[in-house]
C-alpha cells in the first residue's frame, strides 16, 4: 500500500494536469459542443479605423469574452473541486494504510506477548505445536491429539492414574523432564460435553496454588482430553483408601492436606466473582503433590451462580458427599461444599469411606456413625484412624472433631463458612507445613499431659 500511495499522487495529478493549463482552460471540450471563435481570428487592426467598427461588433466581441470568463471561471472551479477531492482521497488513503500498519503491528507484538506468557505461566505448553488464549486471565494450549496419544502410549492402561464418570485419567509424558495429567472423556450426550466446557472454561480462568492447574485441551472427534499438571501422589482417595491405608499421611499431613483444601474453598467461595461452588469436593477430587500439597480438581459440575434451585441445576454430586437440603430440596449454596468438607475432614481422622456396606443392600454414612462418637471425649481416641492413633495432641484432635461435626450439621445455618474453618484449622499446621503450630505444641508426650488435665 506504501507503493500504491506514493504512485497515486503523479498520476491522478497528471490527469488534472489539463484544468491548470491557462490555454487549454479557454476550449473545454465538455462545456460545450458547438465552436467558439478562437481570439487570434478576431479582428486585430491597430489602425485609426479600429475606432469606426461597427458598434454592433464591440458589444458581440465584449459578450464572447464575458462568455469566455464564465466558461474560465466555471472551469477553475471544477478543477479546484476535482483536486480537492483527489487530494482528500490521497489523504484518507495515506492514514488508512498508517493505522492498518500499526494495528498488524500491535497485532503481531500481543501475540508475541501472549504465547510467551503463556511458557512462563504453564512450562508444559512449550511442547504443544499450537497456542490459543482462551480467556484474559490467562493462556490454555489447544493440544493435538496425535502429541497426546504419543505421550500416553496411546492411551495404554498401565498408564491409567484413576477413573472418573466419563473416562479416565492417564500419566503422560511429553519428554523426559515433562509430565502431565490427560483426562479422557467420552461425550456422547450433553452431559458430558457440559461439564467439559464448564471446567474447561473455569479453570482458565483460576490461578490458585490449592486448584490444580490446567494446561491444555484437545477435542478430537467425540472425545474430549483435558490436560493438567501431574500430581506425583495421586488422590486422597487412593492414599487413605487405596493399597497403603494411609500409611503414607501422618497427622500433621493429614492437617496440611485440611488446611490447603479450606484454602481452595476459601478462594472459590469468597476471592472468585461471582462465587464459584464445586458442588462435587470429595477425597477423589482432592490431588496431593511430590510434597503432599492438596489441590482441588474435577470442576465440570461447578457453578458460578449465587443460590441455586432444583430448577435452575441438575441435582449431582457424590453419594455420601452431598448435603441433605440439596438431596431433598435441591437448595445449593457455598454450604453445601462446607458439608462435603465435613465429610472429607472425618475421612482424615477416621480412615473411613464415606458411605460404607453393613450387609448386603445396606450402607451406612460415616456421618450417622461418626457424629454420636465424635461428641464423646472418651470415645474419640478410639475411634480414630489407626495409623495416626496416640501420633497427636488431644486437644488438637478434640478441635479437628468439633469443625468436622459443625461442618455436617443438617441445618446449613449451623455450619460455619469456609472462612472460619480455615483459621480454626491454621494453628493446627505446622509452620513449615504452612500453618502457625511449633511442633513441640504437638508431641506425644504434650498429649498426655494434656488428657490429665
Amino acid at each position: 500500500m506504501k507503493r500504491l500511495s506514493s504512485l497515486s499522487i503523479p498520476i491522478w495529478v497528471l490527469s488534472f494536469s489539463h484544468f491548470y493549463n491557462p490555454n487549454n482552460a479557454r476550449h473545454p471540450p465538455f462545456l460545450s459542443l458547438s465552436p467558439s471563435p478562437s481570439p487570434s481570428l478576431l479582428p486585430q487592426s491597430h489602425d485609426s479605423h479600429q475606432a469606426e467598427a461597427p458598434q454592433g461588433m464591440w458589444v458581440g466581441s465584449d459578450e464572447h469574452h464575458h462568455h469566455l470568463n464564465k466558461e474560465t471561471a466555471l472551469t477553475t472551479i471544477l478543477a479546484t473541486a476535482g483536486f480537492c477531492i483527489v487530494l482528500s482521497s490521497l489523504i484518507c488513503i495515506w492514514i488508512y494504510c498508517q493505522k492498518n500498519r500499526r494495528s498488524e503491528s500491535d497485532t503481531k507484538s500481543t501475540q508475541k506477548s501472549d504465547v510467551s506468557r503463556s511458557l512462563a505461566l504453564v512450562p508444559i505448553l512449550g511442547k504443544f505445536n499450537s497456542f490459543r488464549v482462551t480467556d484474559k486471565k490467562g493462556p490454555v494450549s489447544v493440544v493435538e491429539y496425535s502429541l497426546l496419544e504419543a505421550a500416553t502410549g496411546k492411551f495404554n492402561d498401565s498408564n491409567i492414574l484413576g477413573e472418573g464418570g466419563f473416562g479416565c485419567v492417564y500419566k503422560a509424558r511429553f519428554d523426559e523432564s515433562t509430565l502431565a495429567a490427560v483426562k479422557r472423556l467420552e461425550c456422547n450426550g450433553i452431559d458430558c460435553e457440559r461439564e467439559f466446557q464448564n471446567e474447561v472454561d473455569l479453570l482458565s480462568r483460576i490461578r490458585h496454588p490449592n486448584i490444580v492447574t490446567l494446561s491444555g485441551y484437545c477435542i478430537h472427534g467425540q472425545m474430549r482430553f483435558i490436560v493438567y499438571e501431574l500430581m506425583q501422589n495421586g488422590s486422597l482417595e487412593m492414599q487413605l483408601h487405596g493399597p497403603t491405608h494411609g500409611s503414607s499421611l501422618s497427622w500433621h499431613l493429614r492437617m496440611k492436606i485440611a488446611l490447603d483444601t479450606a484454602r481452595g474453598l476459601e478462594f472459590l467461595h469468597e476471592h472468585c466473582n461471582p462465587a464459584v461452588i464445586h458442588r462435587d469436593l470429595k477425597s477423589s477430587n482432592i490431588l496431593l503433590d511430590s510434597s503432599f500439597s492438596a489441590k482441588i480438581a474435577d470442576f465440570g459440575l461447578a457453578v458460578t451462580d449465587g443460590n441455586q434451585s432444583r430448577g435452575d441445576v441438575k441435582l449431582s454430586g457424590t453419594l455420601g458427599y452431598v448435603a441433605p437440603e440439596y438431596l431433598l430440596d435441591g437448595e445449593l449454596t457455598e454450604k453445601s461444599d462446607v458439608y462435603a468438607f465435613g465429610v472429607v475432614l472425618l475421612e482424615l481422622l477416621l480412615g473411613r469411606k464415606p458411605v460404607e456396606k453393613t450387609a448386603p443392600g445396606q450402607c451406612q454414612s460415616i456421618v450417622t456413625w461418626a457424629i454420636p462418637q465424635l461428641t464423646d471425649r472418651a470415645k474419640l481416641p478410639n475411634i480414630v484412624d489407626p495409623v495416626i492413633r496416640n501420633t497427636m495432641n488431644l486437644k488438637h484432635l478434640y478441635q479437628v472433631a468439633a469443625v468436622a461435626v459443625l461442618c455436617v450439621q443438617p441445618e446449613p445455618s449451623y455450619r460455619p463458612l469456609i472462612t472460619d474453618v480455615l483459621h480454626s484449622l491454621i494453628p493446627l499446621v505446622p509452620i513449615e507445613l504452612g500453618g502457625s503450630l511449633r511442633v513441640a505444641e504437638s508431641t506425644p508426650q504434650a498429649s498426655h499431659e494434656s488428657s490429665n488435665l
